[in-house]
């Protein structure tokens, strides 16, 4: 785990989506999206979605404005724990994909953008459904540049922030393999100066991306991209910088006030290795070229992962870093780490029984795994939980890579050592 302090800091995930979205959870709405991040311990959530007429409809009636100029919702979020509960802001966020050729080649980029106020959206809905259809799907397909997009976000108000999202995914993103570009500036051209961050997306991290000097002057950000309120989180940012819009603006602008990232093993994202998931081949960057690129199995060409396209724009060795660098922290979310050692599933009723103890006993998940004492988690949670836990902070993980949209296999047991564990706590 990098060093990072985490004091004075509040939590944030900025890109997310409202149950008006393609395999999205019923449950995210307003209320849903709050309690979760409640028992994550995030203050600010991204409303996602906000092109959608009737989620759009639904913000106006489930948010108010705060008096730090964030919305807040109307109605509290359902009973919470005492040890978490606070209070969750949002501002308004949507994704959009854009499909369009330039340089006689299709590109297909996802951009998340964020606005100051919901009065901000509803002149920029208005202007988009001129464009294209909004209302098929929470994340809208248009065919338009991305470089419009932002020039028509920027016209609207040019308080409002545009990411490229998941930069690197292969089929969908700036830099992505299949449908990307090799630079922002190529995809932005003048309109580059605009771009003050990237997101970096589950299946990178902060170091593959300060392999990219044209990158130095780019803020790294990460969010989750939840489809279901307990993926909440599983990325996020952390924030010194006053908890407002103009406070969340300066620090993406300018990256004073932004304190670094909690960031996937990207080796557990689902685009990190090369690979062909119907043949169940998965394989590192030198492998694919001792293949010539191809499926060993069938023949076809192989979905380029994330490491393999960022070593191809890279200019600097893994590890290296730059001046302003901001620091990270690797994290796998509690339910897994419960999961995995207590043997059971993630969704099983002996895992979602022991996370509401540990958040009701402890303090919000983030604490759980950021900060709170190892004796303390022991106390509440058991030994093996507990190793687990440490394991994680220090990164004595094992993980089978993740390919062409198949999620990596995290350990930190391995079989032996769960059955030891188990043994040593039953004799004493």
């Amino acid at each position: 785990m990098q060093p990072i302090d985490i004091s004075n800091t509040y939590i944030a995930d900025l890109h997310i989506h409202s149950r008006y979205s393609r395999a999205t959870s019923q449950q995210m709405n307003i209320q849903t999206i709050a309690y979760w991040a409640c028992l994550k311990g995030i203050r600010l959530m991204g409303t996602g979605d906000f092109t959608h007429p009737e989620w759009f409809s639904e913000l106006r009636q489930s948010l108010e404005i705060a008096e730090n100029g964030l919305y807040r919702p109307v109605e509290k979020a359902d009973i919470l724990p005492e040890t978490c509960d606070s209070d969750v802001y949002f501002v308004p966020s949507c994704e959009i994909s854009c499909i369009y050729s330039k340089g006689g080649k299709t590109r297909k980029i996802h951009i998340v953008i964020l606005m100051p106020t919901l009065e901000d959206v509803a002149v920029f809905n208005s202007r988009l459904a001129q464009i294209g259809n909004i209302t098929s799907d929470g994340r809208p397909i248009l065919g338009m540049d991305a470089k419009a997009l932002v020039a028509l976000s920027l016209d609207v108000t040019d308080r409002a922030l545009i990411i490229p999202a998941h930069a690197w995914t292969p089929h969908f993103s700036v830099f992505g393999a299949v449908s990307g570009f090799d630079s922002l500036q190529e995809c932005f051209e003048e309109l580059t100066e605009h771009i003050y961050a990237i997101e970096t997306g589950l299946s990178s991290d902060p170091p593959m991306n300060w392999m990219l000097s044209s990158l130095d002057n780019v803020l790294l950000v990460s969010n989750s991209d939840a489809h279901s309120p307990v993926k909440i989180g599983r990325e996020a940012n952390l924030i010194s910088a006053p908890l407002s819009y103009d406070g969340l603006y300066k620090a993406i602008r300018t990256g004073e006030g932004f304190e670094g990232t909690i960031e996937f093993f990207p080796e557990e994202g689902k685009y990190h290795y090369d690979g062909h998931r119907n043949c169940n081949v998965c394989l590192s960057p030198e492998e694919t070229a001792a293949h010539g690129g191809r499926c060993p199995v069938c023949g076809k060409k192989l979905t380029i992962g994330v490491a393999h396209r960022v070593y191809e724009l890279s200019d600097r060795a893994y590890g290296e870093s730059h001046n302003g660098a901001k620091p990270y922290i690797s994290l796998i979310p509690l339910q897994e780490v419960i999961a995995e050692a207590l043997a059971v599933g993630p969704s099983s009723k002996k895992t979602q029984g022991m996370y509401m103890k540990m958040v009701s006993e402890l303090g919000p998940e983030f604490y759980i795994l950021i900060e709170a004492p190892i004796e303390d988690i022991k106390t509440v949670a058991g030994e093996t939980i507990a190793e687990g836990i440490n394991r994680m902070r220090q990164g004595r993980v094992q993980i089978r890579p993740g390919y062409d949209g198949e999620y990596g296999k995290i350990r930190i047991f391995e079989e032996p050592e769960r059955v030891e564990l188990k043994g040593q706590i039953a004799l004493f």
